[in-house]
C-alpha cells in the first residue's frame, strides 16, 4: 500500500467491529466455561433456549432461528437426545416433519444454563449503564437487518 492509503485498522468502524468480534468470542469462551458443569456448550445452549421459548417448533424452524444450515441442527440435535434433553416427534399434520420439546431434564439444564448466561453478561456489563446496553443492542440489530438484507432470506438454509 502506498502512503496514501490507509489501513483497514486505521478506520474507526473497522475498530470497532474487531472490537465488537473479539468481545463475542471471549464472550463464548467465557460461557463455555462456566457451562462446562452442565456438560453442554454454547451452541446446545442455544439451541434448549430456543426450544424452551418455542416449544414444538421443527427442525427447520430452528435452524432458521439460529441463522444455520438444518444440516448443523441435525448433527446436534442427536446429542441432546441422547442426553435425555430433548425429544423429536412426528407433526400430526404432516408426517414429514419432527417437532422438538425439552424433557423435564432439558427443562431443568436449560433454565440452569439461562441462569450461568445471564450471570456471566451482568457480570460482565454491571459498570456498563442500562442506557449503553440498550443502545449496543440497537445499534447490534441493525447491523444484523443490514447484514440479513445484503445476505438475502437464505442465512438459515446453508
Amino acid at each position: 500500500m502506498n502512503k496514501d492509503q490507509s489501513l483497514p485498522w486505521d478506520h474507526p468502524r473497522f475498530k470497532s467491529w474487531i472490537a465488537v468480534a473479539r468481545a463475542c468470542q471471549l464472550m463464548q469462551s467465557a460461557l463455555a466455561r462456566d457451562l462446562s458443569p452442565l456438560d453442554i456448550k454454547p451452541p446446545h445452549l442455544d439451541i434448549l433456549v430456543n426450544l424452551f421459548r418455542f416449544e414444538g417448533i421443527s427442525q427447520q424452524e430452528l435452524a432458521h432461528k439460529l441463522l444455520v444450515g438444518r444440516s448443523n441442527v441435525s448433527m446436534t440435535l442427536p446429542q441432546l437426545e441422547r442426553r435425555g434433553l430433548i425429544e423429536r416427534r412426528g407433526d400430526k399434520r404432516d408426517k414429514r416433519v419432527l417437532r422438538l420439546f425439552l424433557t423435564k431434564e432439558g427443562r431443568r439444564v436449560t433454565e440452569e444454563g439461562m441462569r450461568i448466561q445471564t450471570a456471566l453478561i451482568n457480570s460482565i456489563l454491571s459498570a456498563t449503564p442500562i442506557e449503553e446496553c440498550l443502545a449496543i443492542g440497537s445499534n447490534m440489530e441493525r447491523v444484523v437487518a443490514a447484514l440479513q438484507s445484503k445476505m438475502g432470506d437464505d442465512q438459515g438454509d446453508g
